[in-house]
């Protein structure tokens, strides 16, 4: 069944917007932790305690995505990839080679800060007890309130260069991996160029080439348009939905209208 694309993005150029479907079960992960690492960085600079039990909140949905698996590891093997197709580029003509080795020393420098952190760099994180307090009462609807976390209360209460002291301290576990992350993913999508498609009474359809190794689909529509996609299918084919959105109160329809917009395969 068709989902809406996985992640909406701001605005990367003037007055279009950008939809994105990861294909990869490893895109996926690295886009939500993405998605909520830009969440952490825009929270933890609020000086309210709003803000830090936002930041908190999302710290915890990171270290949950983080201990499904060896994510570290999938991402050094991410990194080496870029490194070697870039340089593959190295001795090819017309390219900026100054701008290639920046590049190149940029992801190489992900990957020996990465490399340094060690496989047990969430282990202060899992032994905090405050944060594990707080990760057991989360589980429950508003199990975070003074009440129930009498110390979390306190803590936040403190000034707001105390909290962010220890805030800084926890997310320098796991900023090296986060970095890294938004890098790579950067560099994917800057890997293709958008091309202008056409989507006939709002449908449009795409069938890979076998050698592709697409792993994200990005389409891009004016601000103005009410409409938005939806993107369903596999690294073999994929299908694009235009639908209307009018309100929250009406179920978005598939358009009945041709629909001109950008297609980038990363």
């Amino acid at each position: 069944m068709a989902k809406p694309a996985g992640n909406i993005l701001a605005e990367t150029a003037p007055g279009r917007a950008f939809y994105e479907q990861p294909l990869s079960e490893r895109m996926r992960t690295f886009m939500r932790l993405e998605f909520l690492y830009q969440q952490i960085l825009y929270n933890c600079e609020q000086d309210s305690d709003w803000g830090t039990r936002a930041t908190i909140s999302t710290l915890l949905e990171v270290l949950a995505i983080l201990a499904r698996g060896d994510l570290r590891s999938e991402v050094h093997k991410e990194l080496d990839h870029q490194v070697a197709a870039l340089q593959r580029f190295q001795s090819q003509p017309g390219v900026d080679k100054r701008r290639l080795d920046s590049l190149v020393q940029n992801l190489s420098d992900s990957r020996n800060q990465l490399s340094s952190i060690g496989s047990s760099f969430l282990q202060t994180l899992k032994d905090s007890e405050f944060l594990s307090a707080i990760k057991h009462r989360s589980a429950i609807p508003g199990g975070t309130c003074e009440f129930d976390l009498p110390e979390y209360s306190h803590w936040l209460r403190q000034p707001y260069e105390r909290r962010q002291h220890d805030l800084e301290r926890w997310l320098d576990d796991i900023r090296p991996l986060c970095d890294a992350v938004v890098e790579v993913l950067w560099l994917i999508r800057e890997s293709a160029q958008p091309s202008n498609r056409h989507a006939v009474n709002g449908m449009y359809q795409h069938n890979m080439q076998k050698d592709s190794s697409c792993r994200l689909i990005r389409v891009s529509l004016a601000d103005n348009a009410n409409l938005f996609p939806e993107i369903s299918g596999s690294q073999h084919r994929f299908t694009v939905r235009f639908l209307e959105w009018s309100t929250i109160d009406r179920r978005a329809v598939q358009t009945g209208h041709d629909v001109h917009f950008q297609l980038s395969i990363c």
